[in-house]
């Protein structure tokens, strides 16, 4: 395919696809001629993978072209490469200042309880979970920190949902953009969902109190 129908069929455009390619996050087409290159359903699905990283990750240039060297090494399976996008994914949202121990201790003991022993105790979403953890000391709101594990609990459930959805594909590009898109855009949909269930048990739970109290004092 020319490179027009490359950006019909990506939505990318073609000065972007040039720019892509001039940084390197893009193979150069097969040149027929000196004015004609073809492209092919590598270059729709590498495309994507990209567009998904920069237009949904928001992922700076620099860092695409890392995480594509790291997916191209050969003896790298699809479990680590998944971990290499998506710590490139959450890099950008990890504290960067210090985090109190006894805040990174009590988020090792969550993820402890929680059975979860892949993950490595520097892993830096636990040093993510710890500042947030801080932050709700520092606060006076320590007693909301979930000691429980119902939020490692609901967290799990929506990970096995991803991941299984991602097992139903075969394509490597495919999981990974999957994996990209699905996680930025999943985040949002779990947020948006969480704050809809607040309105809805609020409403259950504290209207039906003020009924409740409103016809006590009629009696």
């Amino acid at each position: 395919m020319r490179i027009g129908e490359l950006s019909a069929r990506t939505g990318v455009p073609v000065a972007t696809i040039k720019y892509y390619v001039r940084e390197g996050l893009l193979s150069g087409g097969e040149r027929r001629s000196h004015n004609q290159v073809e492209y092919d359903e590598e270059h729709v699905r590498r495309l994507r993978l990209v567009r998904a990283m920069v237009e949904v990750g928001s992922l700076p240039i620099a860092k695409v072209r890392e995480v594509l060297a790291e997916i191209e090494v050969p003896d790298r399976g699809l479990d680590g490469t998944l971990g290499v996008a998506s710590r490139a994914l959450s890099q950008h949202r990890e504290p960067t200042g210090e985090v109190a121990e006894e805040d990174l201790e009590t988020a090792r003991t969550i993820v402890a309880r929680q059975g979860w022993h892949s993950v490595p105790p520097e892993y830096g979403q636990v040093r993510a979970l710890a500042d947030a953890i801080g932050r709700l000391r520092e606060l006076g709101l320590a007693d909301m920190v979930d000691m429980s594990g119902q939020y490692a609990r609901a967290a799990e459930m929506v990970a096995e949902f991803d991941l299984g959805l991602l097992a139903a594909r075969t394509d490597r590009d495919e999981i990974i953009e999957a994996m990209v898109v699905g996680t930025v855009l999943g985040d949002a949909i779990f947020g948006a969902l969480r704050r809809i269930a607040q309105v809805e048990i609020s409403g259950r739970t504290f209207q039906r109190g003020e009924r409740h109290r409103h016809s006590t004092s009629e009696e």
